[in-house]
């Protein structure tokens, strides 16, 4: 197949929340340090667990569309919880490895799960989530009620802080959120061993002034 007919990327994700926070993030390409990229965002049916464990399934039906395969799905839900995030993604990308995908694919396990991406030091968060201005702001409220370490970076069950920080403000749950986040955060500040793979990733792959490259299928034969 040319690659004139292939997308740069395909990606794969357990829900809309995450789609959209993916979909978002894409659209900051100067912000993450890459040129644009043309991609297809997927969500798997069979949410965290299906990306893990048929994920690789998903991707063969459309492999010669794309040139990068990008799978990203929580620890939290997966059915492979007694594994370390990184034993996970190294045995998913082992199986596309052998697959022909070999340096164009890369799995990111986010631990526990999304929200982990949610909670940055940046005032942006506040504003999303409804506490502007709030009394008491909203990292000390999260030390208060046992959602936080004192001095710590991110609570340790981000998803149930983020649901009761915005039941508090009545605010509904929705991916628009999340859109908003990736949209207004700083990408630079956050830490989240993850979120650095998917920078890293993509500006490995995408770097700035970089065309798309020769993609080489199964057989070693660069496709042209």
């Amino acid at each position: 197949m040319s690659t004139e007919a292939m997308k740069d990327m395909m990606v794969l994700v357990a829900d809309k929340n995450m789609e959209t926070a993916v979909r978002t993030l894409l659209s900051r390409h100067e912000a993450l340090g890459i040129r644009p990229v043309e991609a297809d965002v997927f969500r798997h049916p069979q949410r965290d667990s299906g990306c893990c464990n048929k994920g690789v399934e998903f991707f063969s039906a459309l492999a010669g569309r794309f040139r990068k395969l990008l799978l990203l799905f929580d620890h939290e839900g997966c059915g492979r919880e007694s594994e370390r995030p990184e034993e996970i993604e190294a045995a998913i990308e082992r199986d596309l490895s052998v697959r022909g995908w070999s340096g164009n694919a890369s799995v990111i396990v986010l631990d526990p799960e999304l929200e982990i991406w949610v909670w940055s030091p940046s005032p942006h968060v506040e504003d999303c989530l409804g506490w502007r201005d709030a009394d008491p702001p909203l990292r000390q409220w999260l030390v208060d009620n046992g959602y936080l370490r004192a001095g710590g970076a991110k609570p340790a069950r981000p998803k149930e802080a983020m649901e009761e920080a915005l039941r508090l403000r009545r605010i509904p749950r929705s991916s628009a959120i999340y859109g908003q986040l990736a949209q207004k955060v700083s990408l630079h500040s956050c830490a989240d061993r993850a979120f650095t793979k998917f920078r890293d990733t993509l500006q490995q792959w995408f770097a700035v002034g970089a065309g798309a490259a020769p993609w080489e299928g199964q057989n070693g034969a660069v496709l042209m």
